[in-house]
C-alpha cells in the first residue's frame, strides 16, 4: 500500500510540475504571435498556427543556438530561456492552433 501511495504522489507532483504550453505560449509568444499564433510577428516572421510541433521545436531549438532568419536576434533570448521540455510543450500548443 505504501509502495502506491508513493508512486501515486510521485506521479501528481510530475504533473504539477510539467510544462504549460499555453501558459508559456501566453507569457513568451502571444505579444508578437498573436491568439492562437494567427499572425507575423513584426510583420517579418510566418504564421505559425498549425505548425507540425517538430518543426517548431527545430525552430526554437535553432534560435537558442544562435541561428535561424530574420528574427534571430528577438527570438534567441525567448529561446534561450526555454527547457527542451518547455519547448516541446510550446511547440504542441502551436500545433493545436490550426
Amino acid at each position: 500500500m505504501k509502495k502506491v501511495c508513493v508512486i501515486l504522489a510521485v506521479a501528481a507532483i510530475s504533473s504539477l510540475m510539467a510544462a504549460d504550453g499555453n501558459r508559456i505560449y501566453a507569457s513568451k509568444c502571444f505579444s508578437c504571435h498573436g491568439d492562437k499564433a494567427s499572425k507575423q510577428a513584426m510583420n517579418k516572421s510566418q504564421i505559425i498556427a498549425g505548425w507540425d510541433a517538430e518543426k517548431t521545436v527545430k525552430s526554437l531549438t535553432g534560435y537558442k543556438n544562435g541561428e535561424g532568419g530574420p528574427m534571430k536576434a528577438v527570438m534567441k533570448p525567448i529561446a534561450s530561456g526555454l527547457s527542451d521540455e518547455d519547448m516541446k510543450a510550446v511547440a504542441e500548443t502551436i500545433a493545436s492552433f490550426k
